[in-house]
This record gives structure tokens, sequence and C-alpha cells, in this order.
């Protein structure tokens, strides 16, 4: 049980890491970030800086979570949801638009190093800490 938490906990830090970077590119260079990101962003309609740099404080906040989760495992099952919740909202707003046509079938592969994986790893990691948040729980009354 605590190598499978170091994993998650880890795994936890490094998505957050990725997402604050993606987020600082976002707020920084929303045209740069648009043309540039290599999963056809502009697949999804016209840009418009101030949408992207919104959803860039999302993934800053998302990414921050994960960060302070790795570090403070009072607080971790709390965050991991929080950030759990947008990356899987977002994946599956990405899975909708993808399976009605609004992106092309190049978006399921496109989308799932930053999109998919992150979408079903996060809140895994927060269910399977919520488990073993309660088996501690049941252990110890």
């Amino acid at each position: 049980m605590q190598e499978s938490r170091g994993a998650m906990t880890w795994t936890m830090l490094v998505i957050g890491i990725g997402m604050i970077a993606n987020a600082l590119w976002m707020l920084a260079g929303p045209m740069h970030w648009y043309t540039d990101l290599p999963a056809a962003v502009p697949d999804t309609g016209p840009f418009n800086p101030h949408f992207v740099r919104d959803i860039g404080c999302a993934f800053l906040a998302s990414g921050v979570a994960l960060v302070w989760a790795f570090k403070s495992p009072r607080f971790r099952l709390p965050l991991a949801s929080i950030a759990a919740l947008f990356l899987a909202a977002h994946a599956i707003l990405h899975a909708y638009d993808t399976l009605r046509g609004a992106l092309g079938h190049a978006h399921w592969l496109l989308d799932l190093p930053g999109v998919y994986l992150p979408g079903l790893l996060l809140p895994w990691i927060a269910f399977s800490l919520a488990r073993e948040d309660r088996e501690a729980i049941a252990i110890s009354d």
C-alpha cells in the first residue's frame, strides 16, 4: 500500500508540474499556445485569447492543487479530488466533441497524453486515496 501511495503522489506531482507549465504558456502566450501545442487546438474553434487564458487559470489552479497534494498528505485527498474533477470533466468534453464529430478521429490519439490519460489517472488516484483513507479509519476504530 505504501509503494502505491508513493507512485500515486509522484504521478500527481508530474501531472501537476505539467499542468502548471501548460498554464503559464497559455497565460503568457495564448496565440503561441493555440498554434504550437501539438494537439491541433485550432480544430476546436477560432482563437480567443481571453478564453485560452481562462482555461489557463483552470490548469494553473489544478496544477497547484496537485503540487500541494504532493507536499501535504493532510490535504492530499481533497486537493487531488478537485484536480481530478477538472481533468475528468475536460476529458469527457473532449470525448463528447470527438464522438459527435466536432473534432476529427485523430483527436483520440492527439488528446491521449494531455487530456485522456490525466483525466483517467487523477480520478483513479483520488478514488484510491479515498479507499485507503477509509481502510485506515476502519483499522484504527
